[in-house]
């Protein structure tokens, strides 16, 4: 058996891999992966990054979002989200946007991973898990680059405000809130 062959047979269909991933099965990692690129059998993701297309009745899926951001930050601490998770909320905002954002500890900036783009925000702290109080601090912090009307949106998270868990709001936008979304909440939750 050949050590492309050996290679092949260590990918498994829908994991992402980073160039250092793969050479403990091969010698020569950078032929091999431009051969397994030309193939079919890996696709290039970024620099370093690869993914191994699982086929599905409707052709190659794309890599999963979660398993594609620890492989390229090398790190599970990272939070995903989208400005498309505000609507949830009930305050007014009902638009569509195709950008995620993937708040971590290590990188900034804009990565175009496959297909997809992602804006990477470092913080110095990042949340577990997606909650209605985060959710609410990130709008406030990001009010100004979504489409709806902003003073409309304002006031109806004010009212949401009222039925909020004040403790754990008022740390997350001590924690995460801009200065500007500091003092929008302060006199909310004195």
């Amino acid at each position: 058996m050949s050590k492309l062959q050996a290679l092949k047979r260590n990918l498994r269909p829908g994991e992402v891999y980073r160039r250092r991933d793969l050479e403990k099965w091969s010698k020569s990692v950078d032929r091999h992966l431009q051969q397994l690129v030309t193939d079919g059998t890996l696709e290039k993701l970024s620099g370093g990054l690869y993914y191994v297309p699982k086929q599905t009745v409707f052709g190659k899926a794309p890599a999963n979002d979660k398993e594609l951001i620890t492989s390229f930050l090398k790190d599970t601490n990272f939070l995903l989200t989208s400005y498309n998770d505000y609507n949830t909320l009930g305050v007014g905002t009902t638009q569509l946007y195709n950008a995620k954002r993937v708040y971590n500890t290590k990188r900034h900036g804009q990565f175009k991973l496959g297909n997809r783009v992602f804006n990477f925000v470092r913080k110095p702290y990042v949340p577990l898990k997606v909650t209605d109080e985060f959710l609410l601090v990130d709008l406030v912090n990001n009010i100004n680059e979504l489409a709806e009307d902003r003073d409309v949106v304002l006031e109806k998270v004010k009212e949401k405000t009222k039925g909020m868990d004040a403790r754990r709001l008022k740390a997350l936008v001590n924690r995460f809130g801009k200065v500007a979304t500091v003092k929008f909440f302060n006199p909310l939750l004195a």
